[in-house]
């Protein structure tokens, strides 16, 4: 079984990972984020364009993410996306579960508020603040040394998720399920197995499938796994920009 429903991604023709990349990297890209049920996921999967398919490596279309999340004491990556800073920037380890393979990702902003994501390959041998050596100077590199200095693991992600590309538009959109977060520092872990984020990666034209969710009613919201994980797990952080995701997607008013 796959994450998802099997028979709307079994129904897709496959794509492999090179072509994918080769044709739809968009490590400059607008990102729309949507939040819905995993019900209304599948239903999605199932209406997307003919033409559309779906990657697969190793006869696998649903694939296992850990992301560990890092910041400053000050959690200035935090604040800064909660406060739409222009020069916010997120650090992360990615780790492919099904390959066992980890990544060390930058994003930053364009000045054209597009995310540019920069990566390295990061083995396992990291330090007990979460970054080698040389992860740490390449970190520096694009968000200064004081900040790359300053970090240490915050938070973690987990999800399964399967990822589409559409060949009209060459953009890719991928379907994150199976969500849970679990804090660093020591304080809950928060799952939400009901849920589903679909999140379209484009130039600077939506994609059919923001067209098709925006005909279903279904609208582009402020979501990042991080900042909502932030502040879901941490009652005495602020709810910034995320506060509408918390309340309506993830059920979590804040108390009176």
């Amino acid at each position: 079984m796959t994450a998802l429903a099997v028979e709307p991604l079994d129904a897709l023709a496959p794509i492999g990972l090179d072509e994918l990349v080769e044709r739809a990297e968009l490590l400059t890209r607008v990102d729309r984020k949507y939040v819905v049920t995993r019900h209304e996921a599948t239903a999605l999967v199932a209406a997307v364009p003919d033409d559309t398919q779906v990657l697969e490596i190793g006869h696998r279309r649903t694939f296992g993410y850990r992301s560990a999340y890092l910041d400053t004491p000050d959690l200035d990556s935090f604040l800064g996306a909660g406060r739409s800073h222009r020069r916010r920037w997120k650090v992360r380890t990615r780790t492919y579960l099904d390959s066992g393979s980890t990544w060390l990702e930058v994003k930053t902003r364009s000045s054209r508020d597009q995310t540019l994501k920069q990566r390295i390959f990061h083995p396992d041998a990291e330090d007990e603040d979460g970054l080698s050596p040389e992860g740490r100077a390449f970190v520096a590199a694009i968000v200064g040394a004081e900040h790359a200095a300053a970090l240490r693991p915050t938070l973690a992600t987990a999800y399964q998720r399967s990822t589409l590309f559409l060949p009209a538009s060459a953009s890719r959109v991928t379907v994150d399920v199976d969500l849970g977060w679990s804090s660093l520092r020591g304080i809950r872990d928060l799952d939400r197995p009901a849920l589903a984020i679909v999140e379209t990666k484009t130039g600077s034209t939506p994609s059919p499938v923001d067209r098709l969710l925006w005909s279903h009613g279904h609208r582009p919201v402020r979501i990042s796994k991080y900042g909502v994980g932030m502040a879901a797990l941490d009652p005495a952080l602020p709810r910034l920009k995320w506060h509408h995701v918390l309340d309506r997607h993830l059920g979590l008013p804040r108390a009176a």
